[in-house]
Order: structure tokens, then sequence, then C-alpha cells
């Protein structure tokens, strides 16, 4: 069938051809609101929610048809496609429907910021209020300070150092590094990989000391992949290709 229930009731489309689409289009009530939804955009891999848009039953199609993400401009009355000017794309990876069928969740790979204030969300307004979290100390002393577990990843990583690409090198010792070209950043690369090795040998082996060497190494890593114009979620592709795969096999398909 084109459209399963699965045993927990959820709903999965497999559109393969525009028969399916329409039966998917059909099932999203464009009604609510003069024949728009909204649709949220959230980045694929750190979850943050990027944006709030509108879609139209044509949006909604071109996104599906072409796996980029469309919008309706109310202001502007037309269709238009994300990053058509500037160049910041989203790339699709899921569409969800919530359960009234009346709006979107778009789960994209998001192409520089996707604010066209330049900031990398455009929910960077914050409201502060009374409402704390409370902790306690190692005392027992309880601290009302408002405090977040701020999310961390290798992708968010890997766009700060993208972001200091072009900065003062002499401010920055990411921007230094760039600059230095392949030679330097190999030579670093190099350095990290055998202070990692010799880290676990038995005569120095300290889990300390081997988290250290090899969050270097990551780091050169990832200013290598920002020189060479290589993005990181293009590495997770290829990781994510090789699920299922035996490393003899997989090699032998290169």
């Amino acid at each position: 069938m084109d459209e399963k229930e699965n045993d927990s009731g959820d709903i999965t489309f497999d559109i393969f051809n525009e028969e399916t689409l329409a039966l998917f289009l059909k099932k999203i009530d464009f009604s609510k609101q003069g024949g728009l939804i909204p649709a949220i955009a959230q980045d694929y891999f750190s979850k943050e929610i990027l944006m709030l848009a509108f879609m139209n039953e044509e949006a909604l199609r071109k996104s599906v048809e072409s796996g980029y993400a469309h919008y309706f401009s109310r202001s502007r009355n037309k269709l238009w496609k994300k990053g058509e000017t500037s160049g910041n794309v989203q790339e699709i990876k899921d569409i969800f429907f919530d359960c009234d069928n009346d709006s979107i969740l778009l789960k994209v790979i998001q192409k520089g910021p996707a604010c066209h204030t330049g900031h990398k969300t455009c929910f960077y307004s914050k409201v502060n209020n009374s409402l704390a979290k409370i902790y306690k100390s190692a005392g027992g002393v309880i601290d009302e300070k408002r405090e977040y577990d701020k999310f961390y990843s290798l992708k968010l990583i890997f766009d700060l150092i993208k972001s200091r690409k072009d900065s003062d090198p002499d401010k920055s010792y990411v921007a230094k590094l760039l600059q230095a070209g392949p030679e330097k950043i190999g030579k670093k690369l190099q350095e990290e990989s055998l202070e990692l090795i010799l880290s676990a040998t038995p005569k120095n082996k300290e889990k300390n000391g081997i988290i250290y060497e090899a969050a270097d190494l990551m780091f050169f890593y990832m200013v290598f992949l920002v020189f060479a114009g290589v993005d990181f979620s293009l590495i997770i592709d290829e990781l994510k290709r090789r699920e299922g795969i035996s490393g003899i096999d997989e090699k032998n398909l290169r």
C-alpha cells in the first residue's frame, strides 16, 4: 500500500510517483488558513528549530519533488525556494505532518544561515523570565541560577570552524591554519595522530590523555575539511551509505 499504518498507529507515505504524491497532498488539510499550512524547518543534525514559514499545495509539491524546501510568501503572494538568491538552501531529509494533517515539519540540512539576518536560526531572540531550574551543589546548597545544557555536536563544531575562515589570522588560530594551507594542516594531523596512538600505549595509557588527544585530532580533521571545501554533512552521508555493508565488501566496491 502507498499509505501504511504501523502497530503504533503512525502513518507513513511511500511516494514513488505522481499518483502516490497526489494521495499525500490530498491527506494534508489546506482549508483552515485559506490554502496555507505552517511549515517548521528543523536542523537534521542538531534538532534546532530554524524557522517557521507557510506552504500552499504547490510549495509542498515542489518540496517533495525537488528535495529542497519551497514556501509561499504571504507578503509577496508568491512561491519561493528557500535560498534561491542567498544560496542558503534547505535539503530535505524527512517530512512529517501532524495529527490534524494541517502542519508540516521538515528535517533539513541547512546550507549557511537559515535567517535572512544572518543568524543560524530565525529564533535568536529570547524572553527571560523567573522560571528557574533548581540545582543542588555537592554541599546541598540550592543554586537558583538559570542554567541550560548546551547542545554539542561535531556538526556544530564544524560550522564554528567554518565561520572563522575569513577571520583575522592574528586573532584566530583557525584562520591562521586555513591560510597556511594543506601542508601545515596535514602536519598537525600527522602530529595529533601520533600523539593519540602514543597516548594509548601500555606505558602512557590514561583515559583522560586519550580523550584530550582524540579531541585534538578531530579538531584538525575538521579544519582540513573546511580547507578542502567538504561539508561535514557529506561525511555523515557517506558513513550512512556504508551501514549494513561489510568493510571488506565496501572497500572492494570502490
